[in-house]
């Protein structure tokens, strides 16, 4: 076996660890192929339909909206999303974040990934995608916007995607992973989330 000097295994490391450091493609990777999904969400979903309960009464208050200290290297005005976590941060000038609680995808779900916030709609109609239907088929094709829809009082949808950060008409599912890929927040919250943001708004996710 050839001997390595110690410049030699310095100089490849410091490569390597350059390599990493790299900025990928700005491009999401989504979810996981349907045979390996676990389809078990961490909280049961309310039904379409279901009328949501007050917001304060059911969402722990680390996922109510606060200012944090959030440091990043991303300007103002950027969304970055904390799967893991359960947050959502918008981006404020001074190394402060406004925070927000979230549902998130379920095992199998989540993504990750740079898109931006291509359109806007306040109390958005809801179409679940084929996907959906195709997993879940006692569920409607169609449903008006109003308090009862999946989608809550707003939604932003994120590049070409099927992927939307919107409200929800089940606020307890806040800190929860249940959804398919989406971000759910509590529909004061989306409100607030969406006067605060523009169309073209950039969105990192992490998983």
């Amino acid at each position: 076996m050839p001997t390595i000097t110690r410049a030699r295994f310095l100089r490849s490391g410091l490569a390597a660890a350059a390599a990493l450091a790299l900025p990928g493609p700005a491009r999401a990777q989504y979810g996981t192929p349907l045979e390996l999904r676990n389809m078990t969400p961490t909280i049961q979903d309310a039904e379409p339909g279901a009328i949501p309960k007050r917001a304060d009464s059911v969402i722990p208050e680390i996922y109510r909206r606060q200012m944090v200290l959030y440091r990043t290297d991303q300007p103002p005005g950027t969304i970055i999303v904390d799967t893991p976590e359960r947050f959502l941060y918008l981006i404020q000038p001074n190394g402060l974040a406004l925070r927000y609680g979230i549902r998130v995808g379920r095992e199998g779900f989540t993504w990750s990934g740079m898109q931006r916030i291509t359109r806007k709609a306040e109390w958005p109609d809801w179409t679940p995608p084929a996907e959906m239907i195709a997993r879940q088929p006692y569920l409607p094709r169609f449903m008006a916007g109003g308090p009862g829809n999946p989608m809550g009082a707003r939604a932003m949808y994120l590049g070409t995607t099927i992927y939307r950060i919107h409200g929800t008409n089940a606020p307890e599912t806040i800190g929860h992973a249940v959804s398919s890929g989406c971000f759910g927040l509590a529909n004061e919250e989306i409100i607030d989330l969406y006067d605060r943001v523009p169309i073209g708004t950039r969105v990192i996710v992490h998983q």
